[in-house]
């Protein structure tokens, strides 16, 4: 093999190690259990995973536009939006500080509240 092929190589293993670092950091579990639901920028909720009980939330935006948010024993997700593509229903439960749940469409966010634990 030549050094040029040599390179490449160790260039490749090294993008696919930091690949699965960067992977592995993005879905470590929250260390937190508050979580914030977000839209427009405006804090809406500020809820408690580990004290809260199981619910449904409806949010509604001044244009009509509807999310559903469900808490379900200590897990948080979006069950039902009337956006056109469901991304954020199909997103599943919020799980990693560094990937919340996003509507677009709707401007709502739910993420876990940042240095708070």
């Amino acid at each position: 093999m030549t050094k040029s092929v040599k390179m490449l190589l160790l260039l490749a293993v090294l993008l696919l190690l930091a690949g699965i670092a960067g992977t592995w950091y993005v879905m470590q579990p929250a260390r937190g259990k508050l979580v914030e639901i977000v839209q427009d920028g405006k804090v809406l909720y500020t809820i408690d995973l580990a004290a809260a009980q199981n619910r449904e939330i409806l949010i509604t935006a001044p244009d009509g536009s509807r999310n559903v948010v469900r808490i379900e024993d200590g897990t948080i997700f979006m069950a039902d939006a009337d956006c056109p593509d469901h991304t954020c229903v199909k997103m599943g439960v919020l799980v990693s500080e560094e990937l919340p749940i996003v509507c677009l469409p709707n401007r709502v966010i739910i993420r876990f509240q940042k240095g708070k634990l």
